[in-house]
């Protein structure tokens, strides 16, 4: 469990994209209905998929779960059994198999809660043979339809050619919500980042532009404004967001980070922090006020718990920063990258007042010689879910990063075993029902970034992960770029991308109003 599947079969990348390629190409013709082969051999022999969709737990509202068998052979059949009937039957000249998406979504509706067992049959050289069963694990519980993510490459070109696209999980359908690719160069050098949605929702939502045309673009309802948060009360301006479940609130961390390249390292690059706090924006009043603001602790990614009445961060005590000045506090930073510790914090937050209490320990990691990123709380209030690694807070590039609960109501924390891997997760989010957990894992190549899907039970276990389904399986192979920060909504984004994209382009931003103060009502 865990190891890269191109390591495990002792293929390459490189050996899987070029095989693939050419089967896809020249043997994809998997049209049809084929016959299950009554003369074959009943081997033992591992099936090798791509994706690797073997003994997973899927929604019943997936999309067709499309993959290619690497086992040797020119042609393959693959069945779904339940109980001595075949539920569906695919297959075809090559080894790319693709299914009719009215079927398969028929065959998870009638098997929701029940367990489909998988049997491939690979011909080579005019014999049949039938690889090792494995059963496929059909949840009660829907994940959703939408995801949204970010596409960029995993490299350190000028940021063009981004988009923050989203996904109906339910088929193949992608539709972009903004891109930056615009004809004209001086509009496309502009980055755009931190997408967010309120409680599960889009009809309030936000996305950064930064550099050419910067400003935050916020969504209330019908109205799409550009926002500048880079006052001279807010010198690390507004970062990773957090709206308020119900009210029009959002709590910003504030960050200047920077990012430190390793000359020769697995990992190849550190993003550090070297100023982080806590800030309450009201956009009925845009205005915005410090919630925590200190030299000696820097706080960071907020989110609230489901009934707004608790806020969660992680935050690294460093008194080695009070006093320093920026530029000090810039080197510390980089120095001592490996020192640098987060622990899951919690605040209580009284929404008639304003007024948030005092900051708690929720999970205590430094002192163990570990640090959490991106506390999540599931939508049921019990379980935060983060990313514990060896130290520091953008947990992307940490192959040591992997999933851990802390169970609210026994106080015990443990590992996603079995979603984890022996490389890096990082960005998480909860489906709207808590039942299943959308991330990013490098753990197919230890480059790229691709979204990976896990249910998550009633009694708090994870089961095994399994990589987004495309339509067409080589798609996460083919495409060159990085699925960045993967966000699971009930709905679809309502806003055009041409009312996006004049909004960034032709807008000029609003300029956000500072309230001095930790406290203020804020009742109407």
């Amino acid at each position: 469990m865990g190891m890269s599947f191109y390591k495990e079969t002792g293929k390459s990348l490189l050996h899987i994209l070029v095989g693939v390629t050419v089967l896809f190409f020249s043997l994809c013709g998997c049209s049809g209905t084929p016959a299950i082969p009554v003369d074959y051999d009943a081997t033992g022999e591992r099936p090798m998929l791509f994706p690797d969709y073997t003994g997973v737990t899927c929604p019943p509202d997936i999309a067709p779960m499309n993959f290619n068998v690497l086992n040797e052979g020119s042609r393959c059949v693959v069945a779904f059994f339940s109980g001595h009937r075949p539920a569906i039957v695919a297959g075809g000249r090559g080894t790319s198999v693709k299914f009719d998406a009215g079927k398969w979504r028929n065959m998870l509706a009638q098997h929701a809660g029940d367990s489909l067992r998988v049997e491939i049959y690979v011909e080579c050289e005019g014999e049949w043979r039938r690889l090792a069963p494995f059963m496929l694990y059909v949840a009660s519980e829907p994940i959703g339809s939408f995801l949204t993510y970010r596409l960029i490459e995993p490299g350190y070109i000028p940021y063009r050619r981004l988009g923050i696209y989203q996904r109906n999980l339910t088929n193949f359908e992608v539709q972009p919500v903004y891109e930056n690719n615009v004809v004209d160069d001086v509009h496309e050098d502009h980055c755009i980042n931190c997408h967010n949605y309120q409680n599960y929702g889009t009809d309030r939502m936000l996305f950064h532009v930064r550099e050419n045309h910067g400003g935050t673009i916020l969504v209330d309802g019908d109205s799409v404004m550009k926002v500048d948060f880079k006052i001279d009360s807010l010198p690390g301006g507004a970062v990773y967001p957090a709206w308020h479940p119900e009210r029009p609130w959002i709590v910003f961390s504030t960050n200047h980070t920077g990012q430190a390249f390793h000359i020769n390292h697995a990992e190849r690059v550190e993003v550090v922090d070297m100023m982080s706090d806590l800030v309450f924006y009201d956009l009925e009043r845009n205005t915005v006020r410090y919630v925590l603001h200190t030299d000696s602790v820097m706080e960071t990614f907020p989110h609230w718990s489901p009934d707004g009445r608790k806020l969660y961060y992680t935050a690294a005590y460093v008194p080695e920063m009070v006093g320093l000045s920026a530029s000090d506090r810039d080197v510390y930073s980089v120095e001592n990258y490996k020192s640098l510790r987060y622990d899951v914090m919690a605040m209580e937050f009284n929404p008639q007042t304003g007024c948030f209490g005092e900051p708690v320990k929720v999970v205590a990691c430094a002192e163990n010689g570990k640090s959490a990123s991106v506390a999540r709380v599931s939508p049921d209030g019990r379980y935060v879910l983060y990313t514990l690694a060896d130290y520091g807070q953008f947990h992307i590039w940490h192959k040591s990063a992997d999933l851990w609960v802390h169970d609210l109501q026994t106080g015990t924390d443990y590992a996603l075993k079995e979603a984890n891997s022996r490389d890096a997760e990082s960005y998480h989010s909860w489906s709207s029902n808590g039942r299943w957990i959308a991330f990013s894992s490098r753990r197919d190549d230890g480059c790229y970034t691709r979204v990976y899907i896990a249910y998550f039970d009633r009694n708090g276990r994870a089961h095994k992960a399994f990589m987004l389904p495309q339509e067409n399986p080589e798609e996460n192979i083919l495409l060159l770029k990085s699925y960045n920060v993967p966000e699971l909504t009930r709905e679809r984004v309502n806003t055009a991308s041409g009312r996006f994209e004049q909004t960034v382009l032709e807008t000029a931003p609003v300029k956000v109003g500072f309230e001095s103060g930790y406290c203020p009502s804020l009742q109407p």
